[in-house]
């Protein structure tokens, strides 16, 4: 199971203006170095969480059909469904009748359901499903604390650019981020 950012979010979470206002700064000669900052931040909250912050688009390959006929998908909140992809054994795509599979979004993870594969499938990546996830288009529309992370990471970050020893360990994080992210995580039984 591999899974590929096809669509990148078109804006950050939180804004270079928020980020500069939490460091009360107000020049603008490290705006480039902020705003790779923020972008870094928001990838980071997003890879520990699992969450797509910002409306962005996946595809999620699998070598087979599922055996329970489930397929779980790990990046949090889904929209939507657009397509999936079956590729048959000389390497013809073929598009799943949506009729024949359902989506369940609102679960975490959410899953997708078919009523049966449809036809033999290549040895490696037979299967392609494209989706939709994200909170929502705009930076207002991810939850606070998750921004607050990730203003808080950047802010971090731009105060520890210098390099530390092994005995300075860990500067990477600030102690409040795991607080803030924590309610975000997936728990494992």
């Amino acid at each position: 199971m591999t899974l590929i950012r096809t669509v990148a979010p078109t804006v950050e979470p939180v804004t270079l203006a928020e980020v500069k206002a939490h460091l009360r700064l107000d020049h603008a000669s490290e705006d480039d170095l902020l705003n790779g900052l923020i972008r870094a931040a928001r990838e980071e909250v997003e890879r520990a969480t699992g969450l797509a912050l910002i409306d962005q688009n996946w595809r999620l390959v699998l070598d087979a059909w599922p055996a329970n006929g489930s397929v779980a998908v790990a990046i949090h909140p889904v929209r939507s469904i657009i397509s999936v992809t079956a590729y048959g054994t000389e390497g013809e795509a073929s598009l799943v009748d949506p009729a024949t599979y359902q989506a369940d979004t609102i679960s975490r993870p959410a899953r997708v359901h078919f009523n049966g594969p449809p036809k033999a499938l290549r040895a490696m990546n037979g299967i392609e499903i494209d989706f939709s996830a994200g909170f929502g288009e705009a930076g207002t529309d991810v939850p606070d604390l998750l921004r607050r992370a990730i203003m808080l990471l950047a802010a971090h970050w731009y105060e520890f650019r210098t390099s530390f020893g092994p005995n300075d360990q860990p500067v990477g994080y600030p102690t409040d981020y795991e607080r803030l992210i924590a309610g975000y995580l997936m728990r494992r039984l």
